[in-house]
């Protein structure tokens, strides 16, 4: 009975946020990983990136399979968590598992996985494919496209497709991720969940243009956003001219001193409900 109650709570929340209901409710989502993905646990700024807009539980675990046995030391597999976790678990599900699992079994292990997601309440599953630098995980690939051919509720993500020009995102392996490419894994999640409306879209810093500034003349100038939830509050990602500083409320003041020139400065904007939205803008400093 609980489980049932948990579900309609879920379908409730998930179907409000995607029907473009005014609730700030952020979807729960769970994002099921193998080592490679474990790669954007490691680091926070792709943690930041594929959290933006959605309420994030990262479950990564080195050794993962999708069903059976995981290899040594033997994490839960992406079955056992979610029968663990079950209705916790949330609407949406990502699903980032394969790279240790067997290639012939993998189709009817998709299929198992998706089963018992559905039956604690899970809504949409999104499905990475695995980077093809092995000849198994290209029939492996084609298990998951042709599982997404026969349920509407699941999307493929194309890691594979996507990340193929880029040998610079990986360890030795061609597989394991370093920092670019955990960073280049979360924005392709984080895209996908916008696409398919599950994140909140972030608040966009629509100042274009900052006025020049004079060195040692007293500068103010505003920053302005729109979208999300106001109250905003911004910060400087990057380090401004000497002599100015960004006050958490949009405003530029000091009076520049030291260096003229153009400097282009990442501005990050936040909402009340932690959504992040970022904009480089120049600077112009004259003497």
């Amino acid at each position: 009975m609980r489980s049932a109650i948990a579900a309609i709570v879920a379908a409730l929340a998930f179907g409000a946020l995607t029907a473009g209901a005014a609730t700030r409710s952020l979807v729960h989502v769970t994002l099921i990983g193998d080592s490679v993905a474990d790669g954007i646990a490691g680091d926070s700024y792709a943690i930041q990136t594929v959290s933006n807009g959605v309420d994030l539980d990262l479950e990564t675990a080195a050794c993962r399979r999708i069903d059976g046995t995981s290899c040594p030391p033997g994490p839960p597999t992406l079955v056992d968590l979610v029968h663990s976790l079950g209705s916790k678990i949330g609407p949406v599900v990502v699903v980032a598992v394969g790279y240790n699992d067997f290639e012939n079994e993998y189709a009817g292990e998709i299929q198992t996985a998706l089963a018992d997601l559905k039956a604690v309440g899970v809504q949409r599953v999104f499905w990475l494919t695995l980077r093809a630098s092995r000849h198994p995980y290209l029939s492996m690939n084609d298990d998951i496209e042709a599982a997404a051919q026969q349920d509407p509720e699941m999307t493929v993500i194309d890691w594979n497709v996507y990340s193929r020009s880029h040998p610079d995102w990986f360890q030795p392996d061609g597989i394991h991720l370093v920092a670019g490419g955990s960073e280049a894994m979360a924005t392709l999640i984080h895209n996908a969940l916008l696409a398919a409306h599950v994140a909140v879209p972030p608040p966009v810093i629509t100042t274009a243009r900052l006025p020049t500034a004079h060195e040692r003349k007293p500068y103010r100038a505003k920053l302005a956003a729109a979208g999300g939830d106001p109250p905003y509050r911004f910060s400087l990602l990057d380090r401004p001219p000497l002599g100015i500083h960004l006050l958490p409320g949009g405003v530029l003041t000091g009076a520049p001193r030291g260096n003229a020139g153009p400097f282009s400065l990442r501005f990050q904007v936040k909402d009340s409900d932690g959504v992040t939205g970022t904009r480089t803008v120049t600077l112009r400093v004259a003497k």
